[in-house]
């Protein structure tokens, strides 16, 4: 945490020094929003980056041809935002735009190209369009693995995401082999705490999690949780995660004070207020990473109700599962299976 401090410092001493030198609308400027975007994005303060994302796009708009790969990568970078921040309508529009200018200016097996369809890829997955997904998916490793060596750390990302399609639907075998093979290669690249490595451990938890088997997924997740807490800011969203992961294996082994006191740390972290432009609002459900109708704050509610009602108390646990849906009917499509299961829990209490 404190290296990105610095590097949020040097950068934002090097943009003043620019802004007095350059005229408002220099390519250089643009440079220098980017990289304070960069930071604040491997801060989780996704609000912060998508206003510096944002400022360097204006910029370079201005500055550039409408067709320069550089505009491909703001466009790229808001659209993780958005992605980041639940806001899938946004990142969808930002992605297409991103890979509309590189299908024009790169060659067809470029790696950039690859990542566009990934990242579009994500997005439908988000939304529950997993067929169309995977397609992206396996389109981007294709490229990838002719670009690329055969243990080259870029062809992590695709062999997680296409497990991540594979585990949503159901198919966990084939998730588990995905996930593994994203594992073994970053192993290969990356220190041991480097906190991609916490992707794939929490990744693989989620798959034994789904198998039944607790021992190997609680394992794996606090495999996750303790790099991420060496790698990351004390109130990151993947704690939140971590967190929640954590406690769904307590609550499926039937260890409900531990799975409550788990949820409820994950909870307490997606809720922490940014500096609010309201004193009222500072309890509000601002929050360093997450709007106040993000889809993981549906998740936590919903599995705080789970525990609730696995107590027996029944008045608390509806209450919870009632937040969950009220989130999800803004934040998701209305055919969403997430949606149905939210209506599911209601009428199960």
């Amino acid at each position: 945490m404190g290296e990105y401090s610095k590097s949020l410092s040097s950068y934002e001493q090097s943009l003043e020094i620019r802004k007095i030198a350059l005229s408002p609308n220099h390519p250089d400027l643009a440079i220098s929003y980017n990289n304070i975007g960069l930071i604040y994005d491997n801060m989780g303060e996704y609000s912060k980056a998508l206003s510096s994302y944002e400022r360097s796009l204006e910029i370079r708009k201005t500055a550039l041809p409408p067709n320069h790969p550089d505009l491909a990568t703001s466009y790229n970078h808001i659209g993780i935002m958005y992605t980041n921040m639940g806001e899938y309508s946004k990142a969808l529009l930002s992605y297409e735009r991103s890979l509309e200018i590189r299908k024009i200016v790169l060659p067809p097996n470029h790696p950039d190209l690859a990542a566009s369809y990934n990242n579009i890829r994500i997005v439908y997955n988000s939304m529950g369009e997993y067929s169309k997904a995977l397609s992206l998916y396996e389109r981007s490793l294709e490229i990838k693995k002719i670009a690329l060596t055969e243990n080259h750390l870029d062809l992590a990302p695709s062999y997680n995401n296409i497990g991540v399609v594979y585990q949503n639907m159901r198919e966990y075998s084939k998730a588990l082999s995905s996930y593994e093979r994203s594992l073994e290669i970053k192993k290969i690249a990356l220190p041991s705490n480097h906190p991609v490595l916490a992707t794939s451990y929490n990744n693989i938890g989620m798959v034994y999690g789904k198998m039944g088997d607790y021992s190997k997924a609680l394992s794996s997740y606090e495999r996750s949780l303790e790099i991420r807490k060496i790698a990351l800011s004390p109130n990151h969203p993947c704690l939140a995660t971590s967190y929640n992961h954590i406690g769904l294996i307590y609550d499926n082994m039937g260890e409900y004070s531990k799975a409550l006191s788990s949820y409820e740390r994950s909870l307490e972290i997606r809720k922490i207020a940014l500096p609010p432009n309201h004193p009222d609002l500072a309890a509000s459900y601002n929050s360093i990473a997450l709007p106040p109708n993000h889809p993981d704050l549906a998740t936590s509610y919903n599995n705080i109700a789970i525990v609730y009602k696995n107590m027996g108390e029944y008045s608390k646990a509806l209450s919870s599962y009632e937040r969950s849906l009220e989130i999800r009917k803004i934040v998701l499509p209305p055919n969403h299976p997430d949606l149905a299961a939210s209506y599911n829990n209601i009428g199960i209490v």
